[in-house]
């Protein structure tokens, strides 16, 4: 009894923390959600009504919602497995034996990760001109004609697919190189004794000594892009044709443009939601990967 007595006095403050700076805010905006608070009930809150799930049922009734939840989701597609891939072929790269390369190339691939994202942004969006971007410059050497990267609507979500790929996927390198380094050398030498050619060996040990980092790598980078917001903030503000519209700058202007806090509150706990769904597939998936 007395351990457990201090077990609780140690870690008491601890959660008496959490519980102040996340529970209670997480309580209060639900309970915002629930309401109508805009900025008349910000100037005066005798002006905020209690409107139980209206804001929740007159967000499913929202076509612009339902647009950016398909944009959003579209990105989480289409980057995540991108993402993931060019971490774990940047990963082997600098775990490859080429020694005198490593610096260049740790330093090369987690650039992006600690520059602004704002800066960046602001650059891509220039190399993605249509008439001055160096991208359509290297196109019309090739003797293609150029693209509008961010002012066609059926490219413009791809286009920012790529550039949140070339930002982001240093970070998770580094998880998966350290993966990579905590796999026994001797799995390897004894693989290539047997005559094992590489893509064998990355088949058959790399691949399967790596599938809890993969996983825990999977749910960081989902749960990263399905808040979407600075890229399209930035680079196309939503468009063209609201092609580039997330959810989180859709509550971004429901919060912040039109005022509609307890509406925007309500965007955030439907995304919360879609997120921790698709965070309980993903363990189910695992789950069964592993049994088998």
């Amino acid at each position: 009894m007395k351990a457990e007595r201090a077990a609780w006095l140690l870690v008491g403050p601890a959660l008496l923390v959490i519980a102040v700076f996340f529970f209670v805010p997480v309580l209060a905006a639900f309970a915002l959600s629930l309401t109508d608070f805009d900025i008349y009930a910000l100037a005066d809150l005798r002006n905020l009504r209690f409107v139980g799930a209206d804001n929740y049922l007159t967000l499913l009734a929202t076509p612009l919602f339902w647009r950016a939840l398909g944009n959003t989701l579209y990105f989480v597609v289409l980057g995540v497995p991108l993402s993931i891939g060019a971490s774990l072929g940047a990963a082997l790269l600098v775990n490859a034996k080429l020694a005198w390369l490593k610096p260049f190339f740790r330093t090369a691939f987690f650039a992006p990760v600690v520059t602004s994202m704002v800066a960046v942004a602001v650059i891509w969006r220039y190399l993605y001109h249509t008439r001055y971007g160096f991208i359509n410059y290297v196109l019309d050497l090739l003797g293609l004609g150029p693209v509008d990267w961010l002012g066609d609507p059926h490219i413009s979500m791809t286009a920012i697919v790529l550039f949140a790929v070339w930002k982001n996927f240093g970070y998770n390198m580094i998880i998966f190189l350290a993966g990579l380094q905590a796999i026994p050398a001797e799995l390897y030498e004894a693989a290539e004794l047997d005559g094992a050619r590489p893509l064998a060996m990355l088949r058959h040990i790399t691949l399967p000594a790596l599938a809890p980092t993969m996983f825990m790598v999977s749910i960081l980078t989902m749960a990263g892009y399905f808040q979407l917001f600075a890229e399209p903030y930035v680079m196309t503000e939503g468009g063209p044709l609201q092609s580039t519209v997330s959810v989180l700058y859709f509550m971004y202007e429901q919060g912040f443009k039109w005022w509609n806090l307890g509406s925007a509150t309500a965007v955030a706990f439907v995304l919360f939601l879609l997120m921790f769904a698709v965070t309980l597939l993903q363990m189910r998936l695992a789950g069964r990967g592993m049994e088998e």
